[in-house]
């Protein structure tokens, strides 16, 4: 970096420009200097200069030009050097035809500042102009500079001309005093344990390092920065390093390593050896190391006063250069350069003070009445000569009033500053080592010989000095052996050593190391010339030198020697003189303790790293750690040492911030369960994983997860016997369980040990009332009761027999009396209680053996159905009876080989007694009084083991079965059932029959046959079969309507009609069987059609066997009469006249062609409204008048077989009576007719082929009328429905809907349609008054009218219509998860679906199911598990909710898992859908280990191993406990002889504990057999196969170690209290022959005491003290008064040394006095500082000698 500056030719003299003093005095002629040009360069150092005119016309004397340095600041590194940037420029200018790339050359001695440039590449060398640029530096190590192509002198202060120098010390113009040398030698002594070493530690800022290594060591770098950054430099090659941006210099030799540094050091570096070859080797060093610890002179201190002139006083402090803080003043006195500046004072504030009350304004501090201040004694002898130790001092807060008296006040108001430290540190130097030098040459050239050394005592500033242990001096004498032998005798002993070496190793030893190098050499200090105070110590320093060829000393003379010379004198403390006080001068700071009274701390603090981190994981915290350091040695002190105001802040940083691993978290222990004995605490332990400690994060986890051992939950507690009690045993048992009892305990005096066990004691020990051991129980009366006397004896001797016993009812009372009561109160007694059956020997008959058959019962397998009622009916058991009510029924169980009063007989199961409605005869019969619905079940008669069942079922008033109170089947069923119309009948039974119509539904559904139910279906459809015969079914309905209507008069063709009819009809068993058969094997679409089939040919069947049956027991003339007809007065099938007609043909009918029946429909004349009896046929209108007496519609039809016709009006059967009538040619007349006939009455003609109908409506004067219908239709399949106006319609869509609304009236009513009361628009299919809906959906739902009217009047008739939608499955399934996760928001949860869904759970989890489900209106939900309603299903928790869409199972186990489904059901249709649980469970897995666990012989087994597995998983066993363990069985493996081998035996015990010993074992050479025998071979065999192992071994190496001690010593240590001392003794470790070891061998055994306290007569001290002397001075600030404090003995009252008394405070030997104003006002101090203007020797300055008259007076 550099400028062009162009200045004129110099004609001046060279060497009178080189210094730019100013000269302009020496001549007035010329002018002014002109102004400094630009610098030439802007960095680096460059040059300015100025010009002047002479001003005379002769010429001047001195120079026109001057010049001076400027830019005097370092170039960035990046810029280059200055020479180098000017050869660079004439890189682009051809030099001989060619270009060249110019390097500088540089400190050429013959013209420094020419610009030499060498071609880079060759050895071209060209001066390339003959000046460089002002500035250049002529030589590269130097400051001098080129000016004018001259080289310039330019000193360290950057100014031309100057010749100052830095000093060692780095400091320009510096006297050397801000550092010191060092120099020393390092010898190694490396082992193989201690690879490597520290030669020595140069610190920050050292400079002029140079270390020569002399062996086969190598030198190796560790550094340490100010910011605690670590690194370390190998040193490996020769070369120039940088180590921590401080310039390294390294040569390595094969014999020598030279390592260079010029400094400043950036870092603190430790140069450190490493072991590399056999032989020890030398490092010498030297190098200047900074004085860190600087005194600095502060600022002055505030005025003393505010105005009217004060004083101002500055200080010195001491300032550490590395922290840049202010230390302790103890670390600047340290060093000996070290000199403290004195303080400086001026006046200040010299300005009057405004006027005032007088009195001018003083600063806080300078009040006369002085603030409470920190005042203490004399520090005490330092507790340690050397190695750091102890001095203290007692620091008090005392207090000065007006008059001066000092007193002791509390230390809180002393506090305002920091406590004057108590303990300080002192002879912080190490203590003197001993230091072995080099071994000399052997004695001897062959053979045995000795050798010698110098071992001196070193002490910390590497003089020779006396003071080292002798008992750790190594020796300085040992044999050697050269390994070239002699020939000639042996000499006895080693050969000594010539005087010389002799002489020399023992004056070194007391001597000093003695180099090669001259040095100075001091000898051993006298003692001090005073055994108490201050006196002084000298000894002799010699500048010595060691002669090597002559192996001698020299002294030389002082010059020669470099360095400072040692002291040869210095002061010394004995300790204070008895009585008096020692008294320095603050002036006197020459006097050797004078810096006792600055004396600081020599401790201060620092950070030292961080402390560990709080927390392992989750976030924890780190705290710099602040410690309290000698700031001299580095190392660690008392906290106490350093001062509290000064602790640097505290810092903290986070750290661990990783969440933690699984940990066992622990709650509190519970109370204890008992206080006393032996009771138990428990706590809660559980698994967590702390996620954040911040925001308090924790997971609690299964206890797998935590992998350390889980503490223990419980604990005992209170573990201490407890005072004798009373301990009752639990009650026994009520001696009854009612009528009062007694029950009683067992009481015991006990008491509970602290081990938990009871000790029983006599019943004396327990204090308190002893326990009731009996009570009354079970106070209330019992329930009466029969009791049964003894069964007689057998009533025969012989076969079968009864034995019978007696019974009286009986009721204990609650006062345990017993009474008879009323056999009524006592429960029914089962008949075989007092009867039974008893069998003994058969009884012989003479010449007959006895049969041996098993009892039979002959059974008659057979189906009744009762038509007709009847008094009494009779059966035999076998078979099924279906039968009316109210009806008696005897049964019969007909035996062989039974005694026929031995027949027992059961209903449903349970035993059957005799009673008023259920008589058991004595021979084996049964009688039903009238039949009840309570009496259906299954009737079982036993004969012995011989059991037959009978069957009975009852068939209602509307031909359907009765269900059996406990049936499957509700009353409500039953009531529809009764209520449908004739169409609708077999509709219902179709969806109600299982079996018939749909396949055995029930049996799929897994509802269980019950076997009396075998026959139910196929009697129901014989029962609603139409194809009954005509006078069969008028039967049926005569007995209906008698029974209807007792008044009536019975109708005698009917009862003629009855007689020919069966009473109850029977089909064999067999027959019903092979119908069923024959169902079973139809396909389910074919089996309804079928089943119609089958029963109507079962019908015929029955029918024409008992006409069969009749005529073979009428009379032929009987026979051929045919049945009477009975006009039917019930709707009936179309089966009854084909029947009917069958019935008749076969008494002797022709036959003709089949046809369906057809209403014949005549249109006659309008009738007259007056006419009194209106007569008419179907298809007319007819209008009531008010003279009407009678109307008769005709109704006639054609069909073959022949029609029934039936009446119906308004859909309703017409009931007859005195008024309506039907007539024979099944007209319908009405007499009388009233409002209430209204209506439309419809014509039914019904054949087995089908039927038909026609309609006449019956109007009120014309009114309007409209044909409805009051029934609901349900439509799920068809595809269209039609109904009559007035129904309710409920259909599924899609379906074409159509409503008739058929109208009468006269005139014709006109019809009108509205929905949802809108009046229905031309869109809408209407055709002759019926509405066609087609497609119909949910926007179609709604009420549908129909309006009829003419003149008049109107009539509305409405039908509601109803879209149903069956039960789907949902194409949205947020609803019911949303539904789900808010019932269980953590419970494992599975939707159903049609096809299953499943979900895996683990054992005792629960578990929800959803049933996703739509449809209207809203279905039903059923839930199954395994087929089975879900409240029959055993074992299992459960509960429904949200409407059925939920289940939640709970608490799982093996039981729940399985298929649930749910079954969603409404009138649309139903759905079921399923999901399946399974239960994930554990078991115990066997797995075969495959390695054998020998490879040879007879123990080898394959063990298997255990696994608890989930799903084939391996998991914790603990998973498995309670599930069986499969047996385990080791098999054996390789089972073959094995190669021979050695066997060893086990070592026999050691010889000896310590010391070394020798154990040994036997060692053979065995062959193991298959069978197990071990066999011993040859050796040889083992020999080939594997070396023979040993036979004895060393043992116990270790030494006999044991602490040893010396007798105590005297008790003269120091006192610690009235008469008592200390007094000590060695310990130390040796070996059992005596020899010392170091104490950590003997760390394992327990060390003896080292010292104990002892009685000592010469601790039989205390403090005297003397009167008070006269005060120094009458008046004034300034008196005192002393006295004498001294320690005595108390028996002899002699003075002793005073710190005998040191453990008590000692009393105070001086005190202010007379602190009172004096008289004299003309010559008094009138500042506080005077004492200080005498100490500084300011008194002979006027404004000092006014202020203080009179302590200046004084001097």
């Amino acid at each position: 970096m550099y400028r062009h500056t162009g200045h004129p030719s110099l004609r001046t003299h060279v060497s009178g420009s080189r210094t730019a003093r100013s000269e302009e005095d020496r001549d007035g002629l010329w002018d002014a200097w002109g102004p400094w040009s630009e610098c030439s360069r802007t960095c680096g150092g460059g040059a300015s200069y100025s010009l002047r005119r002479c001003l005379s016309s002769k010429s001047c004397e001195g120079r026109n030009i001057r010049y001076r340095t400027c830019s005097n600041v370092d170039c960035p590194p990046e810029s280059g050097d200055f020479r180098a940037q000017q050869c660079s420029a004439h890189n682009d200018v051809k030099h001989h035809g060619q270009f060249y790339e110019w390097l500088p050359v540089s400190n050429d001695p013959d013209n420094p500042c020419s610009l030499k440039c060498q071609a880079k590449g060759t050895a071209l060398v060209v001066e390339l102009a003959p000046k460089v640029l002002d500035g250049t530096r002529c030589y590269t190590e130097s400051l001098d500079m080129c000016i004018s192509g001259l080289c310039q002198i330019v000193g360290c202060d950057h100014q031309l001309g100057s010749t100052v120098k830095e000093d060692n010390c780095g400091v320009c113009n510096g006297d050397g005093s801000t550092c010191r040398l060092v120099r020393g030698q390092y010898k190694s002594q490396l082992s193989a344990t201690k690879l490597d070493d520290t030669v020595v530690a140069i610190p920050y800022g050292s400079r002029h390092i140079r270390l020569v290594l002399k062996g086969p060591d190598h030198l190796y770098l560790e550094t340490k920065t100010l910011q605690g950054a670590k690194g370390e430099n190998s040193l490996s090659s020769t070369g120039t390093f940088l180590v921590d941006n401080s310039s390294v210099d390294f040569q390595k030799f094969p014999d020598k390593e030279i390592l260079r540094m010029a400094g400043p050091l950036t870092a603190d570096f430790i140069v450190k050896i490493r072991n590399s070859g056999p032989t020890d080797s030398t490092v010498q060093f030297i190098f200047y190391q900074p004085i860190i610890h600087r005194w600095r002179e502060t600022d002055f201190f505030p005025c003393s006063a505010t105005c009217g002139g004060g004083y101002q006083l500055t200080s010195a402090e001491c300032y550490d250069l590395r922290s840049n803080r202010v230390v302790a003043d103890q670390y600047c006195h340290y060093y000996p350069e070290n000199i403290k500046p004195k303080p400086k004072l001026q006046e200040c504030n010299l300005d009057p003070c405004p006027a005032s009350d007088g009195y001018k304004q003083i600063m806080p501090y300078d009040l006369y009445h002085p603030l409470p201040r920190w005042e203490a004694t004399p520090w005490t002898a330092c507790s340690s000569s050397c190695g750091g130790g102890i001095q203290s001092r007692a620091v008090s807060c005392v207090e000065e009033d007006i008059q001066g008296h000092v007193t002791s006040v509390e230390e809180w108001k002393c506090m305002y500053t920091p406590k004057m430290p108590i303990v300080q540190p002192c002879n912080i130097f190490d203590c003197p080592k001993w230091l072995a030098q080099e071994w000399s040459p052997c004695t001897v050239t062959c053979g045995q010989g000795l050798r010698y050394r110098v071992v001196l005592c070193i002490d910390h500033r590497g003089m020779h000095t006396g003071g080292c242990s002798q008992k750790t001096k190594p020796h300085i004498k040992e044999e050697c052996i050269i390994p070239t032998p002699c020939y000639k005798p042996k000499e006895k002993l080693p050969v000594e050593a010539k005087l010389p070496w002799y002489k020399q190793a023992q004056e070194l030893e007391e001597g000093a190391a003695v180099s090669e190098e001259p040095s100075f050499i001091p000898e051993a200090w006298s003692a001090c010339t005073v055994t108490c105070g201050v006196g002084t110590q000298v000894r002799v320093v010699r500048c010595q030198v060691l002669l090597s060829f002559s192996q001698s000393v020299a002294d030389l003379p002082v010059d020669e020697c470099e360095g400072p010379k040692p002291p040869s004198q210095r002061a010394c403390y004995a300790g204070p003189c008895t009585g008096e006080m020692a008294q320095f001068s603050p002036d006197d700071t020459e006097e050797p303790f004078g810096g006792l009274r600055d004396f600081d701390e020599l401790y201060d603090w620092e950070y030292e790293g961080f402390t560990k981190c709080s927390e392992s994981c989750g976030g924890g915290v780190q705290e710099a750690v602040v410690s309290c350091l000698n700031k001299q040695t580095r190392e660690p002190a008392d906290e106490n040492l350093c001062v509290t105001s000064r602790r640097p802040p505290q810092l903290l940083k986070s750290c661990n911030l990783d969440p933690c691993p699984a940990r066992w978290e622990i709650g509190k222990w519970s109370p204890c369960s008992l206080t006393c004995g032996v009771g138990l605490q428990t706590r809660d332990i559980f698994c967590s994983h702390l996620l954040s400690r911040e925001m308090n994060e924790t997971v609690i986890l299964a206890d797998e997860l935590c992998h350390q051992p889980k503490p223990s939950t419980v604990q005992a507690c209170n573990r201490f016997n407890c005072p004798p009690a009373w301990y009752p045993v639990q009650w026994q048992p009520c001696s009854r369980t009612c009528g009062g009892g007694v029950q009683k305990r067992e009481v015991l005096c006990k008491q509970r040990m602290a081990d938990g066990s009871f000790l029983e004691l006599p019943e004396t020990f327990c204090s308190a009332s002893k326990p009731a051991f009996q009570q009354a129980c079970k106070k209330d009366d019992c329930p009466s009761e029969w009791l049964l006397s003894d069964w007689t004896e057998c009533s025969t001797s012989c076969g079968e027999g009864t034995q019978t016993r007696s019974a009286i009812c009986r009721k204990v009372l609650k006062t345990g009396v017993s009474t008879v009561v009323n056999s009524s109160l006592c429960p029914p007694l089962p008949f075989s209680s007092s009867i039974r059956p008893c069998m003994l020997a058969t009884c012989a008959r003479p010449g007959r053996p006895s049969p041996k058959h098993s009892p039979h019962i002959a059974a008659a397998r057979k189906v009744y159905v009762q038509t007709r009622r009847q008094r009494k009916l009779h059966f035999v058991v076998g078979g099924f009876a279906y039968l009316l009510p109210k009806t008696a029924v005897v049964l019969r169980c007909p035996t062989r080989r039974f005694r026929k009063p031995l027949i027992t007989w059961e209903k449903d199961g349970q035993h059957l007694v005799s009673s008023a409605h259920v008589a058991v005869a004595p021979f084996g019969h049964l009688k039903i009084h009238r039949l009840k619905p309570s009496d259906a079940g299954v009737y079982t008669c036993a004969a012995g083991p011989a059991r037959e069942q009978f069957v009975i079922k009852l068939i209602g008033g509307n031909r359907k079965l009765v269900a059996r109170p406990s049936g499957l089947r509700g009353e409500e069923e039953a009531v529809a059932a009764r209520k449908a119309g004739p169409k609708e009948a077999p509709q219902a039974h179709k969806h109600r029959n299982g079996i018939l119509s749909d396949g055995s539904k029930a049996e799929k559904r897994g509802v269980a046959a019950d076997p009396g139910s075998r026959y139910d279906d196929l009697v129901s459809r014989l029962l609603e079969q139409g194809g009954w015969p005509g006078e069969l079914l008028a039967s049926w309905e005569v007995q209906d309507s008698t029974e209807r209507n007792a008044s009536s008069e019975e109708d005698p063709s009917a009862e003629q009609a009855l007689l020919h009819l069966p009473f109850t009809l029977v089909a064999e068993q067999r027959r019903l069987d092979d119908i069923l058969r024959n169902l079973s094997q139809q396909p389910e679409e074919l089996r309804d059609l079928y089943s119609k089939h089958l029963v109507a040919q079962l019908a015929q069947e029955i029918f024409r066997s008992h006409l069969e049956h009749e005529d073979a027991l009428l009379k032929p003339s009987e026979r051929r009469t045919a049945p009477v007809a009975v006009p039917p007065h019930k709707h009936v099938s179309g089966f009854s006249s084909s029947l009917r007609a069958s019935a008749g043909e076969a008494g002797g009918g022709s036959r003709r062609a089949h046809r369906k029946p057809t209403v014949l429909r005549k249109i006659s004349a309008a009738q007259q409204l007056s006419a009194s009896e209106v007569v008419t046929h179907l298809g007319q209108t007819v209008a009531l008048a008010s003279g009407t007496l009678s109307v008769l519609l005709h109704c006639e039809a054609v069909g073959h077989p022949r029609p029934t016709i039936s009446w119906a009006r308004n859909g309703e059967e017409v009931q007859f009576g005195d008024r309506i009538l039907l007539q024979p040619d099944d007209s319908l007349q009405i007499l009388a007719p009233v409002e209430a006939d209204v209506g439309f009455y419809t014509c039914n003609a019904t054949n087995a082929l089908g039927y038909d109908s026609v309609s006449i409506a019956v109007t009120l004067a014309g009114k309007p009328l409209v044909k409805t219908s009051r029934m609901t239709v349900l439509n799920t399949e068809k595809p269209a429905v039609t109904v009559d106006i007035g129904s309710t319609i409920k259909t599924v869509q899609g379906v074409n809907v159509t409503i008739n609304c058929q109208v009468a009236g006269v005139p014709e009513a006109e019809v009108t349609w509205f929905r949802n009361k809108s009046k229905l628009g031309s869109p809408h299919h209407l055709h002759e008054g019926s509405l066609l809906l087609t497609n119909v959906s949910s926007s179609d739902q709604g009420l549908y009218s129909c309006r009829a009217a003419n003149l008049h009047g109107e009539l509305t008739e409405s039908t509601r219509l109803l879209i149903l939608d069956p039960p789907h499955v949902p194409t949205q399934l947020e609803d019911i998860r949303a539904l789900l996760s808010a019932t269980g928001p953590n419970l494992p949860s599975v939707l159903t679906s049609p096809l299953g869904t499943q979900l895996v759970l683990d054992p005792g989890n629960s578990a929800l199911l959803g049933c996703p489900i739509k449809g209207h209106p809203t279905p039903n939900i059923t839930w199954f598990h395994g087929g089975q309603p879900i409240a029959a299903a055993t074992g299992l928790t459960h509960h429904i909710l949200a409407a059925g869409q939920i289940l939640q199972v709970a608490n799982l186990s093996g039981g729940s898992q399985g298929e649930f489904s749910c079954l969603a059901q409404n009138e649309a249709g139903m759905l079921m859908q399923k999901a399946s649980l399974v239960i994930q469970d554990y078991w115990w897995s066997v797995d075969r280990l495959v390695t054998c666990s020998a490879s040879c012989g007879n123990r080898g087994v394959q063990q298997p191993r255990l696994r608890c597995l989930l799903n084939g998983t391996e998991v914790n066993p603990a998973r498995c406990t309670g599930k069986a363990r499969p047996t385990v069985l080791p098999v054996a493996c390789n089972r073959r002889d094995c190669p021979a081998r050695w066997m060893v035996t086990s070592w026999s015990a050691c010889t000896r504990s310590c010391g070394g010993g020798v154990q040994s074992r036997r060692v053979t050479c065995q062959k193991l057999k298959a069978s197990g025998i071990s066999t011993p071979v040859s050796n040889d065999m083992c020999t080939q196969l594997a070396k023979r192992p040993v036979d004895t071994q060393a043992c116990n190496q270790q030494l006999c170690v044991e602490w040893a001690f010396s007798s105590w010593g005297q008790c003269n240590g120091p006192c610690i209290g009235p008469h008592l001392a200390v007094q000590h003794r060695q310990v130390f470790c040796q070996t059992r022959d005596g020899i010392t070891l170091p104490s950590e061998q003997c760390s394992a055994l327990p060390r003896p005491v080292s010292t104990q306290n002892c009685w000592s007569e010469a601790c039989s001290v205390h403090w005297r003290v003397s009167l008070w002397t006269l005060c120094t001075a009458t008046c004034g600030n300034y008196g005192f008064q002393s006295r004498r404090v001294e320690c005595v003995h108390a028996r002899t009252n002699k003075a002793v040394p005073e710190h005998l008394c040191s453990w008590g405070p000692r009393p105070a030997n001086w005190q202010r006095c007379n602190i009172t104003p004096c008289e004299n006002m003309e010559c008094r101090d009138t500042t506080r500082y005077c004492e200080k203007v005498k100490q500084l020797k300011l008194c002979q300055l006027s404004q000092f000698k006014s202020r203080c008259c009179g302590t200046c007076g004084k001097a």
